[in-house]
């Protein structure tokens, strides 16, 4: 059942009418079903079951609420992480350090003592300086380094090219032609212990085709490593399967889809599997309820002014990505029109030339499929403060960030002594 949905005319997040957390928040304000999440993740779990002890490892960065992380970490879930920051929140959450994978092209040696200190499943390494780098590290500071090199295949995602990684081009990972030499340094390098390969080809995939060329490629690498003398006893897969935002587009592939492509490649390679899922786990858990300001007239079709804006959601402007668009409370018409915010950007603008349901000034609208990758990219650009958040779970709700105001954004500010008259 969708957790967003029409009851008695109006629209619900499971059992709570939407316009309660407006009246009582105001809006825009995020707000993220628990049971859509919940789902997802035993969807996931229950596909990838016939597996060896998979180590699912949500990815944080596509939602780094620590409600969220506090719900996903009881669900039984590990933490993939991508900075300091992220592993702070991982550990407040509940993810166990030994289910905490760190990722990331740019680890700083301050973020790399954090997690050492603290403890980890694995490092994914992205290059031989920061092999080296963190070698150093855990040397200085007495410890062991479980690492795992990330290899990119060269294999183009299909995805749009600003969230896709597994090209030659890309900035992620080494080439897996360097891999055994890199392997061979790897070994002599103190401090560290070698526990696998990673790979990661991009994210919102919508064909299992690119992660499955990735995947053989993984395999194949497995067998050069071990040829070499190398204990290879994981394997990371990443990422990166795809969410419906648009309902007209082809779904893509399924959890149990993906799990049997993966059961099929994998067979017979003799490691530990790790999945990064993020947006399949949180993508349609969330809705950003905003209010219709204005509808101002336009020289085709009119413009609908919501209070929402692209430092709110930043997808549509970054990716023109599509999202839906519904009235809470629908009137059973329909205009066309451009959906905009308020922001003095012309890219701040959510939906151009759609059918959607006839709005008024003062009306409640949703953008749907926003759990992921949203509220986390949201800034304060012409001064508008972070939006708030909401979790719903049932009929309870509570706020699970607080709406930024002014005075606080202008409190972290300080004018030189100079300056002041």
């Amino acid at each position: 059942m969708d957790p967003f949905h029409l009851h008695a005319g109006t629209a619900h997040c499971e059992e709570l009418p939407l316009r309660v957390i407006a009246q009582e928040v105001g809006t825009p304000v995020y707000v993220y079903s628990t049971a859509a999440m919940r789902s997802n993740v035993r969807a996931l779990q229950s596909a990838l079951a016939g597996l060896d002890d998979p180590l699912i490892a949500y990815a944080v960065k596509a939602n780094p609420n620590t409600a969220v992380l506090a719900t996903l970490a009881a669900e039984g879930l590990g933490a993939d992480i991508v900075s300091g920051g992220e592993y702070q929140r991982a550990r407040a959450g509940g993810f166990p350090a030994d289910k905490i994978v760190m990722s990331g092209v740019g680890k700083t040696t301050a973020e790399m003592a954090l997690a050492l200190n603290g403890g980890l499943f694995q490092f994914n390494l992205e290059s031989l300086p920061e092999a080296e780098a963190l070698s150093q590290v855990a040397v200085e500071l007495g410890k062991t380094a479980p690492v795992a090199f990330r290899v990119n295949p060269d294999v183009a995602a299909g995805s749009h090219a600003k969230i896709s990684t597994g090209g030659a081009h890309n900035k992620f990972g080494i080439p897996v032609a360097e891999a055994p030499a890199a392997f061979d340094r790897l070994k002599e390098l103190p401090g560290l212990e070698i526990k696998g390969v990673a790979v990661h080809i991009g994210s919102q995939l919508t064909s299992l085709q690119p992660l499955e060329a990735a995947f053989a490629r993984l395999g194949e690498l497995i067998e050069a490593l071990r040829s070499r003398g190398h204990s290879i006893t994981t394997a990371d897969l990443g990422g990166g399967l795809g969410v419906s935002y648009d309902p007209s587009i082809e779904a893509p592939p399924s959890a149990a889809e993906y799990a049997a492509m993966v059961s099929r490649v994998t067979r017979g390679w003799r490691v530990r599997l790790v999945f990064e899922p993020g947006r399949l786990i949180v993508g349609n858990a969330g809705v950003l309820l905003t209010e219709v300001i204005r509808v101002k007239n336009g020289p085709s079709h009119p413009f609908v002014v919501i209070d929402a804006a692209m430092n709110d959601l930043l997808r549509p402007t970054l990716y023109d990505a599509w999202h839906g668009i519904e009235a809470v409370v629908p009137r059973g018409q329909t205009m066309r029109a451009d959906v905009v915010g308020p922001v003095c950007e012309t890219g701040d603008c959510f939906a151009q030339a759609r059918t959607i349901d006839r709005v008024e000034a003062g009306d409640l609208m949703m953008i749907r499929t926003v759990g992921a990758y949203a509220a986390t990219m949201g800034s304060t650009y012409n001064s508008r403060p972070l939006t708030p958040e909401v979790l719903v779970d049932g009929d309870r709700w509570a706020v699970v960030r607080e709406r930024q105001s002014i005075e606080s954004m202008m409190a972290a500010e300080k004018i030189p002594q100079w300056v002041r008259r």
